[in-house]
Order: structure tokens, then C-alpha cells, then sequence
């Protein structure tokens, strides 16, 4: 991996940078829904909502797209690797079906959106292919295949495919689409607005009264009262339904550079082997050293936040797309986050048993293009009382998956509880040991800090306190973050809130 690729820069936030911020919430306002967050659920949710006549603010803790959204592989398929023959075997032929199509309408929704409003996001069709290289998993992708073609999708079972080496099989999925999710958004965003939507970026909300009418105060002072309210923050901020339970983090890594157009790979592919490797490529500006010639997108080395080298597994990855696409240049590294549910269905609807007026979009699993999308139509359906098909199959107080689910539930509370305790007796390095640019938790003075040196030399303290639940974070030196192994909260090197579901930032320290 190059130096220059080592910086963390997603190409969609570069290429559409945004404009000016939007202002903080400074006053007091009334409104239909409050919306929680701008990313790609979010800002469907609004705009789907000012569209059926309601008065909508979202709220924004940074930029808005600029966060989970502004970092994806900007894939929008409702071929989800391996999901149709496995939710055939959970929820029935039924449930894959109601799948299939709701991630289905969400696309050409999407599609109808882009027309429209006239949005150059770099819309492309493309096929999707699930594809693996080892003979041994071919009848799993026969399977699928078989389960996805079922449930409605224009699936098939194919051994040759658009990438540079053999597969073994695949599944291939036709009318599918990539595009540009940050210029997409920006341009929901600003149609929003048009439709009388208020949005306001860098306001943090810190609660939620579920009254009648619901009441969501920011940490900057200002109250929100809604009738409705949407949290739509990739992971809750508030666990009312013991969600957190039901939900681990899952960090991907994303390398990118240019190829020669006539090596196009003409479609989206992605395999679970190899730690998981996806593959697209997407328009570049014909204007010099790019001239006829695309963006290669490669992502992979999925772990959890706050577990091992970063580095290394960049490394890994951009090792794998120099080998099988020789003489890419990578230019762009980013890396971004996932949040998988433990019963494989987003987990979309009413917040918890009791909630009346509030509700939560999450769990997308990998797929929050389509996924979020198709939250967005799903909630204001229930906000609005119309009927949706697909309520029960996302309803996120489902209960009939309870036993189902039980050995993932288990496994993800083993390894939040590995950490809280584990993580606390693991030895730590004195901070003489710290070398410029680099951190850790460490003992100093007979306490746990969590330090980062700068490339001045210069040190900077912070409690290693998550202060979403109190597990201890690690630093993540690729991205210079801390990070926290158990349910995914980033923090920046002086401690503020890079990603949720903490709100607060960790304490200052001095060292």
C-alpha cells in the first residue's frame, strides 16, 4: 500500500465535498417527525415523509453523508451474498419473498428518485455476482441461486463472470445498480429543504422523552418536540428494547485507484472467502492522467473495531487487488462500518414493545444502501398508517426468531463480556514505549490511560473508558481513532465522538 493511499480519504467525500455546514440547532422547535441522523436512512426517512405532507428536522451530529454513507462501497443490490437460502430455511419462502422484494422496490425507487430530480451521481445498471473460488462451496452457491430465483430475484447460477481470474461459480443477479451515494444524498438533502425540511448539522442529541408529543434534547441545549421521532443513527443512542444485545460492529477496509477502462469488470462482485473481497469500479472524470479510465473499488478484511493491526490488513488488501488487477495505482483508503443483526433482517419499526411514536432503522448487515432505503419508505408507511408488507419481516420486537437467534445472540455476548473483562487484566505498555504517531492504553501512575503521542512528540491522555458502556477501547493506528471493541464507538485522539452509539466524549486526562 502506498503512503498515499494510507491516507483516510473516501473518494465519495472528495469527490462531493458538500458546501458549507449547516447550522447547529440554537432554539427550541416544533415538528411532525424528528429525525435522528443523515445518513442514507435518515434523509430517505425525511424526504419520503416532507413528501407525505409532514414537517420534518433531522438532526446531524457531524456532516451530513459524511458518515457510515460517505464510506460504503456504494453498492445498491438486493443480492445480499448468501442471505436468500438461509432466510428460506428462518423465515419460509414467504419471508425471502417479502425480502427480495421490499430491497427490490427500494433500488427502483432509488432509481425514480435520480430521474426525477435530474441527480448526476453516476448512476449505472450492473449485475451483482456472489462468486467464490473454492469447487468445495459450489453447491452452497447453487443454493442460493435456486433460493433467490425463488424469492423473485433474476438470479442464476453462472461459472463465468467479468473478473480477471477463474471462479469456481457464482450467482448472478441482473438489474442492479452502483452509484454515487454522497452526490445522491446532497441532492436529497437540498430537495428536502425545498419541501420546507429542516436539517441541522454538528448538534448531537443526548435524550429522548417518549411523551405525547415526544421531546429530543441536544447537547446543545435545544429541545426538539415532534410528534414522531426517527432514530436513525446506524447504531442506536438508545437501547430501550435491549437492541445492543442483538447487534455487533463490524469494520471493513476500502482501497481504491484507477485502471484502464477496457479492464472494467462490468458488474459488482463480492465473496465471503478470503475474509471477504468485493469488487466494483465506478466513472472517473475524463480529464488528464484519468482520461478513459475507471475507479477501481476493493474492499475487504472485515474485523471488529478495536481488535488488532489495521495497518497489516490494509496491507493485505491492497497486497490482493495488486495482484489479481496489476498496476493499479491506489490512491484512496477508507475503511468503513457495519452493523450486523444476530438473526440476519434489518431490524426496522417501532423502537421497543411499548413505543407509540418513536421508531429505529437498523442493522443493515453491509447492505444500508438498499437497506436504509428501503427503511426510509417502510417508516414513514407506519408513521403515516398505510400498510406495508414487510412490517413483521423488519418489525425490530420480533420474537418468533428468538430461539433461532439464541446462538448468535450468545456468541455476540460472550465476546462483549471477553472484552469488558479480558481487556482490563491485558498488560499495558509503559508510555515511554510509545512511539510518535502511535497509541495505546497504558499505566501511568498507577491508573489506565488511553495515550496517543503525536508526530511532534507531544502526548495527548483520555480516559479508555468507553462512554457508551464502559468497555476499554484500543487505538486503531491506520486511522489514528480509539476504538471500542464491544459495540463500535469511535473516538477521535483528543477524545470526541467520531461514530456512535456513545454521545459523550471520553474524559480528558492528564499525564
Amino acid at each position: 500500500m502506498t503512503e498515499k493511499a494510507r491516507v483516510n480519504r473516501s473518494y465519495w467525500l472528495q469527490t462531493a465535498p458538500g458546501g458549507p455546514p449547516r447550522p447547529a440547532l440554537a432554539e427550541d422547535l416544533d415538528v411532525d417527525v424528528a429525525v435522528i441522523g443523515a445518513g442514507v436512512a435518515g434523509l430517505s426517512a425525511a424526504w419520503e415523509l416532507a413528501r407525505a405532507g409532514r414537517s420534518v428536522a433531522v438532526l446531524e451530529a457531524g456532516r451530513v453523508a459524511a458518515g457510515v454513507t460517505g464510506h460504503t462501497s456504494a453498492k445498491l443490490t438486493a443480492q445480499h451474498t448468501l442471505v436468500y437460502d438461509k432466510l428460506r430455511r428462518t423465515r419460509g419462502p414467504e419471508g425471502a419473498r417479502l425480502y427480495a422484494r421490499s430491497q427490490t422496490e427500494a433500488i427502483e425507487r432509488a432509481a425514480e428518485i435520480v430521474a426525477e430530480l435530474g441527480i448526476d451521481c453516476d448512476w449505472e445498471t450492473r449485475s451483482a455476482y456472489t462468486y467464490v473460488c473454492d469447487a468445495g462451496r459450489v453447491d452452497e452457491l447453487r443454493a442460493e441461486a435456486a433460493a433467490a430465483k425463488e424469492a423473485g430475484l433474476p438470479a442464476s447460477f453462472v461459472t463465468e463472470t467479468g473478473l480477471p481470474f477463474p471462479v469456481a461459480g457464482a450467482v448472478k443477479v441482473t438489474g442492479q445498480a452502483q452509484f454515487h451515494p454522497r452526490r445522491y444524498l446532497l441532492a436529497l438533502a437540498d430537495d428536502l429543504e425545498t419541501h420546507g425540511g429542516r436539517i441541522f448539522e454538528n448538534t448531537t442529541v443526548h435524550g429522548l422523552d417518549e411523551g405525547e408529543p415526544c421531546r429530543v434534547s441536544t447537547g446543545e441545549g435545544a429541545t426538539v418536540t415532534a410528534r414522531d421521532v426517527v432514530v436513525a443513527t446506524h447504531y442506536p443512542i438508545f437501547d430501550r428494547a435491549l437492541l445492543f444485545a442483538r447487534l455487533s460492529p463490524r469494520r471493513e477496509l476500502v482501497v481504491a485507484g484507477s485502471i484502464e477502462a477496457d479492464r472494467d469488470v462490468d458488474g459488482m462482485y463480492i465473496t465471503p472467502d478470503e475474509n471477504t473481497r468485493s469488487v466494483r469500479t465506478a466513472p472517473l472524470d475524463g480529464a488528464g492522467d484519468d482520461a478513459g479510465r475507471r475507479l477501481l473499488v476493493v474492499t475487504g478484511e472485515h474485523f471488529t473495531p478495536g481488535t488488532g493491526d489495521t495497518r497489516e490488513r490494509f496491507d493485505r488488501l491492497s497486497a490482493w487487488a495488486g495482484e489479481h488487477f496489476p498496476g493499479v495505482g491506489l490512491t484512496y483508503a477508507w475503511a468503513t462500518q457495519d452493523i450486523d443483526p444476530t438473526d440476519t433482517v434489518p431490524m426496522v419499526g417501532p423502537l421497543h414493545p411499548g413505543a407509540h411514536h418513536t421508531y429505529v432503522a437498523t442493522g443493515f448487515g453491509g447492505w444500508g444502501l438498499s437497506g436504509g432505503m428501503m427503511a426510509g419508505r417502510l417508516l414513514t408507511a407506519q408513521i403515516t398508517g398505510e400498510e406495508c408488507a414487510w412490517s413483521e419481516l423488519y418489525d425490530p420486537r420480533r420474537l418468533r426468531t428468538a430461539v433461532r437467534e439464541a446462538p448468535a445472540f450468545l456468541k455476540t455476548q460472550a465476546e462483549v463480556a471477553r472484552h469488558f473483562v479480558g481487556d482490563r487484566l491485558r498488560p499495558a505498555p509503559p508510555v515511554d514505549s510509545l512511539p510518535p504517531g502511535e497509541g495505546a492504553v497504558v499505566r501511568a501512575g498507577g491508573d489506565r490511560l488511553a495515550v496517543y503521542r503525536d508526530e511532534a512528540g507531544a502526548l495527548h491522555a483520555v480516559s479508555p473508558r468507553c462512554t457508551h458502556l464502559g468497555c476499554l477501547v484500543d487505538f486503531n493506528a491506520a486511522e489514528r481513532a480509539w476504538e471500542c471493541p464491544c459495540h463500535g464507538s469511535r473516538f477521535g485522539t483528543d477524545g470526541k465522538v467520531i461514530q456512535g452509539p456513545a454521545t459523550k466524549p471520553l474524559e480528558q486526562r492528564d499525564i
